[in-house]
């Protein structure tokens, strides 16, 4: 009975973890008068071959080996308080056939935590970076004065990406160094994405892979409860902002 409702959920979220598994069954377990710890959950689910695991590869997505001006970080020990008031972005890849790489831009909001901003590309060009800071803006109240946070990487930093936010009077943060936890939030909507929407699977070509983006982000969006988030939907928490 419980392997079906996990078959069942996985359906919805195929890479969702043993851990969030375990907290949207407990309605489900209510129901059903069933206890179960979480070791023994997770046992069952490895009994089962029901564990998703990590694949670990990685591409070099950052070079911060330029001459544009490098912004301070402004977010060191802030906690927005509203949406549009800080947004993360950051570039992840997706894995081709005969070893070719899509490269996914996104924008998130950091209050919210839903995905404001995305774009599918077979490069790293400034131009695809922009694109998806366009669709962030797009959605943004005009009135609303966004802090933008990114690691210092050459797409963030061009004239073009800059322009283009002080355009709309956003602020702009950069990480200080190499460490990934000056942009931790930004490299865990990756990791969500790729462990449980499947963006680590290698896909045949670009347009896969961006049918694959636009479905994991929906479902990331509308259908995962955050423990960030009190276990609330990205997406109703951004529109309740």
């Amino acid at each position: 009975m419980i392997i079906e409702q996990v078959l069942y959920l996985r359906k919805q979220q195929p890479r969702c973890g043993g851990r969030k598994l375990l907290v949207m069954l407990q309605p489900f377990f209510i129901e059903h008068n069933i206890t179960i710890g979480r070791d023994a959950f997770f046992n069952l689910l490895a009994k089962n071959k029901l564990l998703v695991r990590r694949k670990k590869r990685s591409v070099y997505t950052t070079n911060s080996k330029h001459f544009f001006y490098r912004y301070p970080n402004l977010v060191k020990d802030f906690t927005p308080l509203h949406a549009h008031e800080l947004w993360v972005a950051d570039i992840t890849f997706i894995p081709l056939r005969d070893n070719r790489f899509a490269y996914l831009y996104l924008i998130t909001d950091a209050y919210s935590r839903k995905i404001v901003g995305f774009h599918v590309s077979d490069n790293m060009r400034v131009d695809s970076a922009v694109v998806a800071l366009q669709k962030a803006f797009d959605q943004k109240p005009v009135d609303a004065i966004v802090i933008h946070h990114s690691d210092r990487g050459m797409q963030y930093c061009s004239n073009e990406y800059v322009k283009l936010l002080l355009h709309h009077h956003a602020l702009i943060s950069m990480t200080q160094t190499g460490d990934p936890y000056e942009n931790a939030m930004a490299e865990r909507v990756n990791g969500i994405l790729k462990t449980e929407y499947g963006l680590e699977e290698t896909f045949t070509d670009e347009t896969q892979a961006r049918l694959a983006s636009k479905q994991g982000i929906k479902a990331y969006n509308e259908q995962r409860p955050h423990w960030s988030l009190g276990l609330q939907i990205p997406a109703k928490v951004h529109e309740a902002a």
